[in-house]
C-alpha cells in the first residue's frame, strides 16, 4: 500500500526496534553485528534498532555492517531505571547515543560475573572480538525513570516503556502505572501479546502509540514481531513523525 502526502510517496516499512546485540549478556554470542544484519534482510526488514543492556558499543559496528545494504539501523540502548523498569532509548545518530552512554557510565555500579551472566562480547562487523564490557550490565542504575525520560529528551532522543505487558522489567509490572506526565513517545507490547491484544488489554493507554519488536536475544527471533509503519524512508525522524502522526505518517495496527 502507497499514499502520497506533501509530494512525498509514503510507503508500508517493516521494523524491529528492540534487537540485542552479543555485547548483552543475555544473548547469545551468535548476536554479532554482520549475522544480526544479514538475518533482518533475509527477513525482510527495513529499519532496527540495537538496544543493548545499558551499553552502547556494539552499535556502530552494526551501522557499519548495514552501511550499502539498505537496512537502516537505529543506534538505541535498553536502559533500566532505579526502579528495575526498562526503558527504550532511540536516537537519530551515534553521538546522541553516546552521550545517553556517558550518563549511565555515571550512574551503573558493579562488575559482570560472566558464568552467573554471561558473556559481554564487543565485536566488529567483520565478526572480529574487539574486547569484553565488564560494567553489570545486567543491573540497574540509580537514575529514576523521570530522570532517564527527561534526559533521553534532552539528547533528542525516543523514549519507550519497553514491553509494558511484562510480569518483570515494565512500568506497569514494577510500578503499576504510566504517567502521562513522563511524556513517553510510544509503548511496547511483547510479541506474547501482540498489538491487537495489547490495546484491548490496555484501553486507558489508547492515547499513546504501541508498538511490538521482537526484543530479539538470539538470532532465530529477529524480526518474529515487527511494527510496520507508513513513512516516505525508514529513518529516525520518519519514526518521530509517525509517532506523532504528522504529514500522513503513522503506525498500523
Amino acid at each position: 500500500m502507497k499514499r502520497q502526502a506533501r509530494g512525498l510517496m509514503l510507503n508500508i516499512y517493516n521494523c524491529d526496534l528492540h534487537i540485542h546485540t552479543c555485547l548483552s549478556p543475555c544473548a547469545e554470542l551468535d548476536m554479532h553485528p554482520r549475522a544480526i544484519v544479514e538475518t533482518a534482510l533475509g527477513k525482510k526488514i527495513d529499519m532496527i534498532a540495537v538496544s543493548d543492556h545499558n551499553a552502547s558499543a556494539n552499535a556502530r559496528f552494526v551501522m557499519a555492517a548495514a552501511a550499502g545494504t539498505g537496512l537502516e539501523v537505529i543506534p538505541a540502548m535498553e536502559i533500566t531505571t532505579s526502579e528495575e523498569v526498562h526503558l527504550l532509548a532511540l536516537f537519530r545518530d551515534l553521538d546522541g547515543l553516546l552521550q545517553m552512554q556517558q550518563l549511565i557510565d555515571r550512574h551503573l555500579f558493579g562488575e559482570n560475573d560472566e558464568e552467573r551472566f554471561g558473556v559481554q562480547a564487543i565485536v566488529n562487523q567483520y565478526g572480529e572480538v574487539e574486547g569484553f564490557n565488564n560494567q553489570l550490565l545486567i543491573g540497574a542504575t540509580d537514575l529514576p525513570i523521570d530522570d532517564v525520560i527527561t534526559a533521553i529528551h534532552r539528547i533528542g532522543g525516543l523514549a519507550i516503556a519497553a514491553h509494558i505487558d511484562r510480569e518483570s522489567f515494565s512500568a506497569l509490572s514494577q510500578l503499576g502505572f504510566i504517567d502521562d506526565g513522563w511524556r513517553l513517545d510510544a509503548l511496547e507490547i511483547s510479541k506474547r501479546t501482540g498489538l491487537e491484544k495489547g490495546r484491548l488489554q490496555y484501553p486507558e493507554l489508547k492515547h499513546y502509540p504501541f508498538l511490538t519488536s521482537s526484543d530479539a536475544h538470539f538470532i532465530k527471533d529477529i524480526g518474529s514481531s515487527i511494527t510496520t509503519i507508513m513513512m516516505a524512508s525508514p529513518n529516525f525522524d520518519e519514526l518521530k513523525m509517525a509517532l506523532e502522526r504528522q504529514n500522513g505518517r503513522l503506525i498500523l495496527e
